[in-house]
């Protein structure tokens, strides 16, 4: 008999893990956004524009990734896949209630 068994996410996994505020993950969220598809995670981690706490930057890409605003290519690089243009499009369809 199989059981399911969930994925915990960092923070789930670690004591230490620290809550973002929401000023550095819209700073990553920019930065990834600027440059999508030009670094691997831990490159990304390196450029940031402000320093970040690793266990704090781990949780702030769960988060993106778990509300589709990032994925990684075959290759490991974060890139930005929100699409906000679309986001408008989709909220202005009378068949959809957001």
């Amino acid at each position: 008999m199989e059981t399911k068994m969930s994925k915990k996410t960092y923070i789930e996994n670690n004591e230490i893990a620290r809550s973002p505020t929401l000023q550095t993950v819209l700073m990553v969220e920019r930065f990834i956004d600027e440059n999508s598809g030009e670094f691997k995670k831990t490159e990304l981690f390196n450029n940031l524009p402000k320093k970040v706490m690793w266990q704090t930057f781990q949780v702030i890409m769960e988060y993106l990734e778990s509300i589709h605003k990032i994925a990684y290519d075959n290759g490991g690089y974060v890139v930005y896949i929100w699409n906000p243009e679309f986001a408008k499009k989709v909220r202005n369809m009378t068949e959809i209630k957001i």
